[in-house]
C-alpha cells in the first residue's frame, strides 16, 4: 500500500459535495479503468470530503452522487472526472519517470536502420528535447510511444526490429539461464537434444541484442552457444 506521505489527491465536485481520495501516483491509468488493487493503489479505502483533514464522505451522500458505496465504483469515478492534485516536487517526479519509461522502451526495441546498432538512450533524451515533446505523467509510456515518435523520428534514424537468436544450453547452465530467456525475451520454440543439452529459438527486442548476448555469455561461459539468425 503506498504511503500517506507519498499518495496524490484525486478531487471531484458534484451535487454541491467535494470527494477525494488519496491514490499512488502511478496507480491513475489503473484506477480510472476500475481494475486496480484497494490494498496497493489507494492509501486509505475510504472516499473523503477533504482528505487531508481526515474528514470522510457519508454513505448518504456517496449513494446520492455515485449511486453506490463500492469503493472502488467510486475512486474510479472520481479519478476519470475529478482533477488530480499534484505538488510541485510530485509532479516533477513522475513527469521524470514516464521520460524514462519512454527513452528506455524506445532504446529496448528499435535500432538505427543505418548502423543496425541500438540507439543509445541518451541520443534519444536529447532528441526529445530538442523536439519539445510534451509527456503526460498520467498517461501511460505505452500510449504516448507513437506520438513520441512521431516527433523525434526527423531527428535520429528509428527503426523497430526484433531478433532471432539460436541459443544452446548445456549442463547446469540450462537451469542458471533459462529463466533469463523467458523473461526477456519470447521462446518460439525449443527441444531437447540427445546429448542432453536444451536448444531453442528466442525471439528478443532488436535493441538490447549486444547486451543481452554478452550476459548470456558471461554467465554461461563455456557451456552456451548463441547464433543470430536474423532481425526483422
Amino acid at each position: 500500500m503506498v504511503k500517506v506521505e507519498d499518495s496524490i489527491v484525486a478531487r471531484y465536485e458534484s451535487h454541491g459535495h467535494k470527494f477525494e481520495i488519496l491514490m499512488d501516483p502511478d496507480a491513475t491509468e489503473r484506477i480510472k479503468s476500475g481494475e486496480f488493487d484497494i490494498d496497493s493503489d489507494l492509501a486509505i479505502d475510504q472516499v473523503f470530503k477533504d482528505a487531508r483533514k481526515g474528514d470522510k464522505a457519508g454513505d448518504e451522500i456517496l449513494k446520492e452522487v455515485f449511486h453506490t458505496t463500492d469503493i472502488m465504483t467510486v475512486a474510479s469515478e472520481i479519478a476519470k472526472k475529478g482533477q488530480i492534485q499534484l505538488t510541485t516536487d510530485q509532479r516533477r517526479e513522475m513527469l521524470e519517470k514516464r521520460r524514462k519509461q519512454i527513452i528506455e522502451m524506445i532504446a529496448r526495441d528499435s535500432i538505427n536502420p543505418q548502423t543496425n546498432a541500438p540507439n543509445p538512450p541518451g541520443r534519444i533524451a536529447q532528441a526529445m528535447e530538442d523536439a519539445k515533446v510534451h509527456v503526460d505523467p498520467f498517461r501511460s509510456a505505452e500510449d504516448q510511444l507513437q506520438g513520441v515518435l512521431k516527433l523525434i523520428k526527423p531527428l535520429v534514424p528509428i527503426r523497430f526490429e526484433k531478433a532471432k537468436l539460436a541459443v544452446r544450453l548445456r549442463g547446469d547452465a540450462y537451469g542458471r539461464i533459462y529463466g533469463d530467456l523467458v523473461k526477456t525475451g519470447f521462446i518460439q520454440k525449443e527441444e531437447w537434444g540427445k546429448d542432453g543439452s536444451w536448444m531453442g529459438v528466442l525471439e528478443i527486442p532488436a535493441g538490447i541484442r549486444t547486451d543481452f548476448m554478452e550476459s548470456l555469455s558471461k554467465k554461461g561461459k563455456e557451456l552456451i552457444d548463441i547464433k543470430i539468425l536474423k532481425s526483422f
